[in-house]
Order: structure tokens, then C-alpha cells, then sequence
């Protein structure tokens, strides 16, 4: 049955769990949790348990299930931020969307498509560049739409994915979620949801610690291992500031002076991530520094035994060669690595100028060193005497390495911590119990209420924020049919196959109809009256769904299309 209507005032926040952008995310932190109850109520990731690959899966730790589960999503999804999957838009027109809720001057600080750029990094990056968009005017911003399941499921469909659905990184951190409760029995109390400007991803309390980064997943070790792949992980930590911590308690904004998230639970979740992202200095852990910052490396030799002689090589040299063999030089698998490498890649007599670094294997032995203190700094920074740079910048370096303090989202003033009702779903309920528990819980609790909207399910809700999102917010359909003559419209509309993306009473977006090339009649009906309405923006028109079929009126015509949906719904524009 349907919900109670949608105050006036939260149109646009309801309406936005169906489009669910990016900078919608950033503006109503609370859409970013019901992404999570609606993958959790959805049958495409329950089916998961019925693959070959999770057979035997309650045998397992639960460590070996989440690296299990790892590589299932590896195999079935892909990375996607394709500028025209999901259209464009500009800056102007969202800025005047968001007025009513937050200060354009905030939303430039703090996000990156409206003009932030983060520290130096990100100036050098040159973001709009980097992301493509310097091919268009300057206002001109991407559409990024967070996808549910389905959604991601159904890149299958478009040209170029093969057998494999993607998505985005907001899109693949909400899957995690979801898919980290119902397969490897992680209590959602453990997972928590963070969000930078340019990133999200999720932190697991489970062992040390485990970050999702898009479709892998990084643990302490890996932070620290100082390879390309860790790299591109550790750089929205690095980098950006944390705007939005998100929990089954409530979420943490930057710009918003009250949270809702429980405060013990997010001082849990601060100390365990900040534990996470620290390590004391030793030897491997310099190596690992050396091949993440390879312009250090020239400051470096190792020496090595070939044939019972003495021999000495360039760093750079030993860390270029692990990309040829299994072999680390910053492990026990050094002497293996060097034994693997040509003899003529050695030199007789030590290099001028370089540091051996086979002499911090016995300076580490010889007692601890804590990059904090000033006295442990100088006596690293005495075995450090390099001609090439200075010292203490490596130091430096090192320390920002091994100790990385995240920009938290109550940094620059505190926060009013008023807790809301908590989503309350212990591990091991079947999906038919989720979507019990969560429908007792929506008359308390908004979040549950609005998973019910960015489930999709107009059986369950109030209809007019699905309609409003699919008339307002669809620049794909627009754009592909802009060139068409109406009749040529209907009938691009008409061959597509009847079939939805969604089960049941759920309901696609105009654009997710577009990209997969099908829809149940209903949705073929609203995708249709948002490209009118785009050509004709003041005529009023209704759209009627009755059981087998939904029939938009628009300026004195019907259009009709045989739907298997079952929905009973009058709609009408403006709402």
C-alpha cells in the first residue's frame, strides 16, 4: 500500500532518492543510506547466494568471505564515470535547484563539480580535464547518478559491457554494503560509509580494518605496501576532506552543523579508521615508501652477493624488476628478486652518492623509531645522508606515509550530535524479514521511509517524487531524441522489449529505459512524457496506470502502452 503523501518541503529531497547524483548526495546526506536498505531488499543480490562461487560460504571466516566476495564483484562489475551515461547539466540550474536547502558558496567549497579542487593535488590535476569536461563550456557539469543494482545490472545491455554491469564508485560502495551483510554475515553496525568530494567507499571494522575502493578492497597491509594500485586508494584520504560519514545510525555532515549519527559509534568509527590508516616505521615499511615515491629511489642502492662477489645496484632498477616476478624488494623475497636479475645490471663497487639500504634492515633491529618524536626523526634522518635531497624532506615524506590524520567532517567547528532512530537489522534475516522490519520502521524513521523510494516500488509510496525525478531530471532520453520527429519517438519507444530492469511494482527512470533499450509499458509512458514535456514545457498532461496498461494524455493525445506492472496510479504535471 501506498505511504502517506510527501510534505511540499521534502519533494525535492524524496524525489531525489530516484536520481540519486552525486551532488544530490552532497546536498541530502540522507539519500546515501537508503541506497544501502534498497540493494539490501533487492532479489538480483540475494540470487548471488545461489552462485557456484559462494558454495560452502558459511564454512569460511568471515575475512575469507568478504575476499570472496571481492572477487565476484571483480568478475561482474566494472568501473564506470563515463561522462554521457547519465547526461549533463549545469551548473546555474542545479545551484538554483539547491538554493532553497544550501549556500551555492558551500556547495563551490566543498564539491568538486561546482568548482572545488581541493588542495594542491587537485589543482595540478586540473579536474575538469581529468574528467573530460573541458570539451564543453564552463558551467557545464556531469549528471553522475548513483545506480541501484538493477540499474548497474543493466549496463549488460549497452554497447561495449559485454556480460558485465558497472558503476560508479557511490554505486559500488552502497553494493558493498549491502552484499557484505547478506552473504558474509557483516553486522551493519560495522559498516560505515564515507564520502569525499571526489570519492566514496566504505570502512569495514572487521580485523584491522577494511576500505571497499570501487570494485577492490584494501586492507592495512595493502595501505602500506606502496604499489600503484594502493596509491590510487590512498589519494581521497590524502587529499579531500571527509564530508559525509553515513551509518546505520544516522550520518555526519561537513557543512551541516547537526549529525544524527550516534556519537559513540562514530568516535568508534574514528578511532578504528584512524588505527587504520597508521603504522610505526621499520624497514619494510621505508622500502614500501621507496616504491610509492620512486623520484627517492635515486637516493638508493642495494647490495647483493652474485656468485660469492660483491656487487651494488640502483634502487630504481630492483623496484622497476618486481614488475617482471612475484618478488618484493622490500620483503624476505629481496634476495630472490636480485638473483632473478641480469648480472649486468650490477656494478662492482659501490655507487657514489647513494645510500645502501641494506643497512636499515639491522638500524631498524636496533630499536624503535617513532616518527612523532623529534629525537627518533634525527637519528633516522643521520642514516639518511643523501646528496640528492635533503633529509629532512624525506622524513617528511615518510611520516606523512606512515601517519595519516583524515580531514574529519566536524574538523572546522563541532557538531551537534542529535541521534535519530537507528536502522535495527541483525545479521542472518532473510530479505522477506528486511522489508518487514524496515516497513514497521518508516512512520519513525525517515531513512527507512525513503529506501522504500530509492527501491522503487510506487506500490509502496506516495508516486509524485518518482514522477517529478523522471520528468525534471532525464538529459539522456532529451538528448537522444532531440533530432526526432514525434512519431519517430513513439515508435523507438514501442520496439524496445517490454520488459523492465525492476520486478514487480517497481519502476525504472526514463534514462535507465534509454541506456538498457527496454521497459514495461508504464515506463516507456513516463519516458515519453518527459521528452514531451521538454518540448512543450507549459502544457499540463496526466499519465494513468490501470493494470494492464498506462496511457499518457498529453496536449489532446493519448498514448498508449500495455503494461504488466499491475499499477493502479493517476498522475498529473505540475504536481
Amino acid at each position: 500500500m501506498n505511504s502517506k503523501p510527501v510534505p511540499a518541503d521534502r519533494l525535492e529531497e524524496y524525489s531525489s532518492a530516484y536520481t540519486l547524483s552525486d551532488m544530490e548526495i552532497f546536498v541530502f546526506p540522507s539519500l546515501l543510506y537508503p541506497l544501502v536498505l534498497a540493494n539490501l531488499m533487492s532479489p538480483l543480490v540475494w540470487k548471488w547466494r545461489d552462485d557456484p562461487w559462494f558454495a560452502n560460504f558459511p564454512k569460511l571466516t568471515p575475512y575469507r568471505r568478504i575476499l570472496r566476495l571481492k572477487q565476484y564483484v571483480m568478475d561482474h562489475y566494472a568501473f564506470n564515470l563515463d561522462l554521457e551515461t547519465w547526461g549533463l547539466t549545469t551548473q546555474p540550474q542545479e545551484m538554483a535547484r539547491f538554493a532553497p536547502f544550501i549556500a551555492p558558496e558551500t556547495i563551490a567549497k566543498s564539491n568538486a563539480l561546482f568548482g572545488y579542487e581541493g588542495d594542491k593535488f587537485y589543482f595540478d590535476l586540473d579536474i575538469r580535464r581529468h574528467f573530460g569536461l573541458d570539451k564543453y563550456v564552463a558551467d557545464v557539469i556531469p549528471f553522475w547518478k548513483t545506480e541501484t543494482v538493477e540499474a548497474m545490472d543493466a549496463f549488460r545491455y549497452k554497447p561495449g559491457h559485454g556480460n558485465q554491469g558497472a558503476g560508479e564508485c557511490v554505486s559500488l560502495s552502497t553494493l558493498y554494503a549491502a552484499a557484505l551483510y547478506i552473504l558474509c554475515g557483516i553486522s551493519l553496525d560495522d559498516i560505515f560509509l564515507v564520502a569525499t568530494p571526489l570519492h566514496s567507499q566504505n570502512f569495514v571494522d572487521v580485523h584491522d580494518g577494511i576500505l571497499t575502493n570501487n570494485r577492490r578492497l584494501v586492507t592495512k597491509a595493502m595501505w602500506f605496501n606502496g604499489t600503484e594500485l594502493s596509491t590510487k586508494a590512498r589519494r581521497a584520504l590524502e587529499h579531500e576532506q571527509i564530508t559525509i560519514v553515513a551509518h546505520r545510525t544516522g550520518w555526519v555532515h561537513a557543512v551541516y552543523p547537526e549529525a544524527s549519527i550516534d556519537h559513540a559509534a562514530y568516535e568508534r568509527f574514528r578511532k578504528k579508521l584512524r588505527a587504520f590508516l597508521q603504522i610505526p616505521v621499520a624497514s619494510e615499511i621505508l622500502f614500501n615508501f621507496l616504491r610509492q615515491n620512486s623520484t627517492r629511489q635515486k637516493c638508493f642502492q642495494i647490495e647483493h652477493a652474485c656468485g660469492g662477489k660483491r656487487r651494488w645496484i640502483p634502487a630504481e632498477r630492483a623496484y622497476a624488476f618486481e614488475n617482471s616476478c612475484s618478488y618484493k624488494v622490500s620483503d624476505r623475497t629481496r634476495d630472490k628478486l636480485l638473483a632473478e636479475m641480469d648480472e649486468d645490471d650490477f656494478f662492482a663497487e659501490p655507487l657514489p652518492d647513494r645510500i645502501p639500504l641494506n643497512k636499515f634492515d639491522e638500524f631498524f633491529k636496533q630499536g624503535h623509531i617513532d616518527l612523532d618524536k623529534e629525537e627518533d626523526r634525527q637519528r633516522l634522518a643521520r642514516e639518511v645522508d643523501c646528496y640528492h635531497a635533503n633529509a629532512c624532506e624525506i622524513i617528511k615524506e615518510l611520516r606523512a606515509f606512515c601517519h595519516l590524520e583524515p580531514r574529519w567532517p566536524d574538523a572546522n567547528q563541532p557538531r551537534q550530535f542529535i541521534r535519530g532512530p537507528s536502522i535495527d537489522l541483525k545479521p542472518g534475516l532473510s530479505r522477506e524479514e528486511i522489508i518487514a522490519a524496515l516497513e514497521a520502521l518508516r512512520a519513525e524513521n525517515p531513512v527507512a521511509d525513503m529506501a522504500f523510494h530509492a527501491f522503487r516500488d510506487l506500490s509502496r509510496v506516495d508516486p509524485r517524487p518518482y514522477f517529478k525525478a523522471a520528468i525534471e531530471r532525464s538529459p539522456v532520453c532529451l538528448d537522444a531524441t532531440k533530432t526526432m520527429e514525434l512519431p519517430m519517438v513513439v515508435a523507438c519507444l514501442r520496439e524496445m522489449p517490454d520488459e523492465s530492469i525492476y520486478d514487480s511494482t517497481r519502476a525504472a527512470q526514463p534514462d535507465e529505459v534509454w541506456n538498457a533499450h527496454r521497459g514495461d509499458g508504464f515506463e516507456k509512458a513516463v519516458a515519453l512524457a518527459a521528452i514531451l514535456h521538454a518540448r512543450a514545457p507549459d502544457v499540463p498532461f496526466t499519465l494513468n496506470a490501470s493494470g494492464e496498461s498506462a496511457t499518457l494524455s498529453f496536449d489532446g493525445k493519448d498514448y498508449s502502452f500495455p503494461s504488466r506492472k499491475k499499477l493502479h496510479l493517476d498522475l498529473s504535471w505540475p504536481i
